[in-house]
């Protein structure tokens, strides 16, 4: 545990909560530190069988710490900012931008429960996430246009294909705040609920008693679908498959099946 981010494991489920309470857990250095490196760790965990993301206190996050603004509007110079934005991980991201998506290259599945706000970098740290979880009046907003800047934390990217062009320009030059209700209409929230935390602790309780080579294949295959061509994916899919058929836990899954028990799959070597 740190002073940003804490970890709790439970049966295969890493329970990730920022704990910045009193700043409705806004990001600054140290968040962004402590997100990518959390993230980091937890994809080398081979025991880590579903992630749940959120904020302790009244906020899932609200966004970059307004004294960075501060720090714009007196013309402070930009070198760092510049130097920092221009250094690049493997996937293409700067630090910002791997504070959300180390969690999109999780090989475990990832589910973000949202509530209080979103707001800005806050609401794209929700994106890097496979679902969110969200509560009816909790307020998101893609906010950096009221400052003056674009989404930069690898939101354009991770919004493709989440929602219709038209409506993410809509977001993006408004910086208009919408409900949990709505972003489940648009297709950005995956569940509408009272209790996000509790309902994604549930499902990742439910994920991590599946096969865990068969979950992180379905991961890889449906991270792929966005940039792959239909060829490449069917090649995927018998790839992912033939190394599945007949391994020990899935050979554990059919077993469990037909003895009517819970399965006992063994960790990710």
């Amino acid at each position: 545990m740190s002073d940003r981010v804490a970890v709790t494991m439970n049966g295969g489920v890493a329970d990730v909560r920022m704990v910045r309470a009193d700043k409705m857990n806004a990001l600054d250095d140290e968040m962004f530190v402590a997100l990518i490196e959390t993230g980091e760790r937890l994809k080398q965990d081979k025991s880590v069988r579903a992630i749940v993301l959120s904020g302790e206190g009244r906020a899932f996050c609200a966004g970059l710490d307004t004294s960075n603004f501060g720090k714009m509007a007196s013309g402070a110079p930009r070198g760092n900012t510049s130097l920092e934005a221009q250094k690049r991980t493997p996937g293409g991201a700067n630090r910002a931008q791997q504070a959300v998506m180390v969690w999109r290259e999780q090989p475990a599945p990832v589910i973000a429960a949202v509530h209080g706000v979103a707001y800005g970098g806050g609401f794209q740290l929700t994106l890097g996430a496979d679902m969110r979880f969200v509560t009816p009046d909790v307020k998101l907003s893609i906010l950096e246009i009221k400052w003056g800047l674009v989404p930069d934390m690898a939101g354009i990217a991770l919004l493709r294909g989440m929602v219709r062009d038209d409506v993410m320009r809509e977001l993006t030059y408004t910086g208009r705040i919408f409900s949990g209700e709505e972003a489940q209409d648009l297709g950005i929230a995956t569940r509408v609920c009272a209790d996000p935390r509790a309902e994604a602790l549930a499902l990742a309780a439910e994920i991590a008693g599946k096969n865990p080579h068969a979950v992180r294949g379905a991961k890889r295959l449906i991270n792929a679908m966005a940039d792959s061509d239909q060829h490449a994916i069917l090649k995927q899919e018998t790839e992912e498959q033939v190394a599945l058929i007949g391994s020990p836990n899935q050979v554990e899954a059919v077993m469990a099946n037909m003895q009517k028990r819970a399965p006992n799959f063994a960790d990710v070597a």
